[in-house]
């Protein structure tokens, strides 16, 4: 399967592209994941978010998704935000379509465990207390 889609953006994220980019008329299926900044963490009030990401981030995020589509056979596609986000912001969209919905769901849940621990991107939680935290380094 052809990988769709598959970059790391500074602006902020249209889901509907990211769900155009693997829909197609033999899916009867399309899970849309969004990643979205809350407002708590382990107990802590989260005001902001800062994602940064490795010049290479978005190479190994097509290696990922290119994997994930290869092995199911499905079409995928992720684009994941970098910079200052704050509460309610999209950080992550990721889309999955197949002809059913339970395959859809597992495949879209493997990528995006897949993009977390495989895609060099770190964030910075800023809390409520003027502290922060970095997240994935």
């Amino acid at each position: 399967m052809k990988l769709q889609l598959a970059k790391i953006s500074s602006e902020p994220l249209d889901t509907a592209a990211v769900d155009a980019a693997v829909a197609g008329p033999e899916h009867g299926a399309v899970v849309v994941f969004t990643g979205v900044v809350r407002n708590h963490d382990s107990g802590q009030s989260v005001l902001a978010l800062e994602y940064q990401a490795h010049p290479d981030a978005e190479t190994f995020l097509e290696i990922c998704c290119a994997a994930v589509a290869s092995e199911s056979g499905l079409p995928v596609a992720a684009v994941h935000r970098v910079g200052d986000l704050v509460v309610g912001d999209i950080a992550l969209v990721a889309a999955v379509a197949s002809a059913h919905r339970a395959e859809a769901f597992t495949i879209c849940a493997t990528l995006v465990e897949r993009i977390k621990s495989e895609v060099p991107i770190w964030k910075r939680q800023r809390f409520a207390t003027g502290t922060s935290e970095w997240v994935g380094l």
